[in-house]
């Protein structure tokens, strides 16, 4: 029995985290051109409400590197192009830029990746040349501190830097840049990193002059006729996103690169443009992001690496309204600076990122099919340890009807769950429940409705900044509890 329980101990979380570490993700993307940027505890708890466990900084904020601290939220940051050439010309520079930026808050704040600079070819073509020291440079501070096997270096890249896209088997690099793309494909196999990519089918779809349909560059479905075969391959596109990605993945063969994944840092719709963007629209932009989530989630893959998704970093997570340049550059945002989001992503079955649907409470109900015996276990755990008031499903109370062990385990792990503040390890009884976005009230029997600062999404206000060291500490004991509760639970079990 005491062996039983030591092990349950042991495997319970680190499974989970094995497991997340193999599977594709959706992350976004944070800018801060905003006239009322919310306070860093806000964007992280907007972050742990829609369940968003991975996002990029365009830079390495230190009060959003501590906020993010213990969060759970893998992070990637980035050295701003302007630190690019120091850091590209001193090996010291840039071990101090790791010192101050990544050692003073790592592991605590779980630092993933760092991008050495963003689209540096195409923006800052005169600094090229140093941005492959730059890279190495900075993977040497890592080596340094024994970090280089935790956390990856790498550079977002532009899409516009391939050349012939289509059909992606003759895609290739434009050759003006190989002296330093080919330095920097070797860095990037020879440390096991992966190759950023910036996949903006919006304006890909924009600059066609009506050669890309809109179907195509938002994922969604067409006919068989419709679709694009790379005559080389003979491999059928549906969509822009797929498109790029496999060209991306030819341009580095032809380069004699086949062991680089590919991992995209940006892409996304805009909701909102000007009179000369007419397809700058909630609906698309909504039908993109609401598709693409699926699209990586499901596992789909390219149709060069079928079955092998691309982990994506939507951009972005607020609107921008200072950012300059079009009325478009304003709106890529999933929600605006109050955390209202912009429009309702469909997610339905996509799984849990983003909370599948921004505008709806969940609810930890029974699975379809679960055992009777380990749903009444589940139901005595919880109105015992668990704490949870079980009054309501007492003879001639409102819950008591229907009396099925199924009807009362939905509404006690329910009531389990919003009580631990709907974290997701809280909603799996030995593996019986299941978080749904539908409403398991019935009659006069009401499930819970508030909408917590741990919920799906809050229109009150986010924890204020002095809130921070509480917060942490109520949501530490709260997962302590759990897990504590589990052990208990399972050793109860065995």
């Amino acid at each position: 029995m005491f062996m039983h329980f030591l092990l349950l101990l042991l495997f319970a979380v680190p499974v989970f985290n094995v497991a997340a570490d193999e599977e594709p993700f959706i992350g976004v993307n944070i800018g801060t051109d905003l006239s009322d940027m919310p306070h860093p505890t806000q964007v992280v708890a907007l972050l742990k409400a829609q369940q968003i466990r991975h996002v990029r900084l365009y830079n390495a904020d230190q009060a959003m590197l501590t906020a993010l601290s213990k969060s759970g939220v893998q992070v990637v940051i980035s050295v701003p192009n302007e630190e690019l050439l120091a850091i590209g010309q001193s090996n010291s520079t840039a071990a101090n830029w790791v010192s101050r930026n990544v050692l003073a808050y790592y592991p605590s704040t779980n630092i993933t990746s760092i991008c050495v600079g963003s689209e540096v070819l195409t923006t800052l073509p005169n600094a090229a040349k140093l941005l492959v020291n730059a890279l190495k440079y900075i993977h040497s501070a890592l080596v340094a501190s024994k970090l280089d096997s935790k956390i990856k270096v790498s550079t977002p890249l532009p899409s516009t830097i391939i050349l012939d896209s289509f059909p992606p088997s003759q895609a290739f690099f434009n050759t003006s840049m190989n002296q330093v793309l080919i330095p920097m494909l070797d860095f990037l196999q020879s440390t096991q990193s992966y190759l950023m990519l910036n996949v903006d089918p919006y304006y890909d779809y924009m600059e066609s002059n009506g050669a890309i349909p809109l179907e195509n560059a938002l994922f969604k479905p067409i006919p068989p006729n419709k679709e694009s075969i790379d005559s080389n391959t003979l491999l059928h596109y549906t969509n822009v996103f797929d498109a790029v990605v496999d060209a991306a993945y030819f341009a580095m063969s032809y380069l004699n690169f086949t062991n680089i994944p590919v991992v995209v840092t940006e892409t996304g719709w805009p909701s909102k443009g000007g009179s000369n963007e007419p397809d700058a629209t909630l609906d698309n932009a909504n039908a993109y992001n609401s598709n693409l989530i699926r699209h990586v989630l499901n596992k789909t893959g390219t149709p060069k690496r079928p079955g092998i998704s691309v982990s994506t970093y939507i951009y972005e997570l607020y609107n921008e309204d200072t950012k300059a340049g079009a009325l478009s550059e304003k709106n890529w945002g999933l929600f605006d600076s109050n955390a209202v989001p912009v429009y309702v992503l469909q997610l339905t079955g996509s799984g849990a990122v983003l909370a599948n649907d921004t505008s709806k409470e969940t609810y930890c109900i029974a699975k379809d099919g679960a055992d009777p015996k380990m749903l009444q276990a589940g139901i005595d755990w919880a109105c015992g340890p668990g704490k949870v008031d079980c009054s309501p499903l007492l003879q001639g109370k409102p819950c008591y009807e229907p009396d099925s062990v199924v009807a009362h385990a939905n509404y006690v792990f329910d009531s389990y769950y919003h009580q631990m503040g709907k974290s997701s390890e809280s909603c799996d009884f030995k593996g019986m429940a299941t978080i749904s976005t539908s409403d398991p009230s019935h009659g006069s029997c009401i499930f819970s409705r508030s909408f917590g600062r741990n919920g799906i999404f809050s229109n009150a206000p986010a924890p204020s900044p002095n809130s921070s060291e509480s917060s942490a500490c109520e949501l530490g004991a709260r997962s302590f509890i759990i897990m504590i509760g589990l052990v208990i639970w399972g050793v109860v079990l065995l």
